[in-house]
């Protein structure tokens, strides 16, 4: 199904997004309003060391006033394909280079009101090279056997959905 035509109208520009106000038309309808935040697109990448121990970060995120333990993950910059975005944060948030990254899958992170696209990558031949944080960041790098981070994952103990959602593919389409 194609979109409907719309208009929109930039409300609010940060940096990292922006929020519009985009009016649908509908035939023989009331046009349909909504506002959305329109972001850039991210990558999300699950890396595991060569002896197979899985790479988490763990952050305070202040939007929920909690520290997580997730996976990788940030936003594209101007122009740039999600794969180089999964391979400079792998480096910048863990300390590793990957050999070798290959696609997992891509999803929408909260379709309903945001137009944020996730690219899910699985990295592999990992070597250390040194975290190198942004300003203001503040990463503690933890190492998982995947039975623990699959134990954690069935019990509920990751709460972002870009964790959840990734991890869970990788232990479908691998069920060792």
């Amino acid at each position: 199904m194609a979109a409907a035509p719309c208009t929109s109208q930039q409300l609010l520009a940060t940096p990292r997004f922006t929020v519009e106000r985009r009016v649908f038309a509908r035939p023989g309808a009331a046009p349909l309003v909504r506002e959305f935040i329109v972001h850039p697109g991210a990558a999300v990448i699950l890396p595991i060391l060569p002896d197979g121990r899985m790479v988490l970060v763990r952050q305070m995120r202040r939007g929920v006033g909690s520290e997580l333990v997730e996976l990788p993950a940030g936003t594209l910059d101007p122009g740039e394909a999600p794969i180089e975005t999964a391979r400079r944060e792998l480096e910048e948030e863990t300390g590793f280079r990957a050999g070798r990254i290959e696609p997992l899958a891509e999803f929408f992170t909260s379709p309903g009101v945001m137009t944020e696209r996730m690219d899910a990558f699985l990295a592999t031949e990992l070597e250390p090279v040194g975290q190198s944080l942004d300003e203001g960041e503040q990463i503690q790098v933890e190492f998982f056997p995947p039975a623990k981070v699959r134990k954690m994952l069935v019990d509920g103990e990751f709460r972002d959905g870009k964790t959840i959602a990734t991890l869970g593919l990788y232990f479908l389409r691998r069920p060792d």
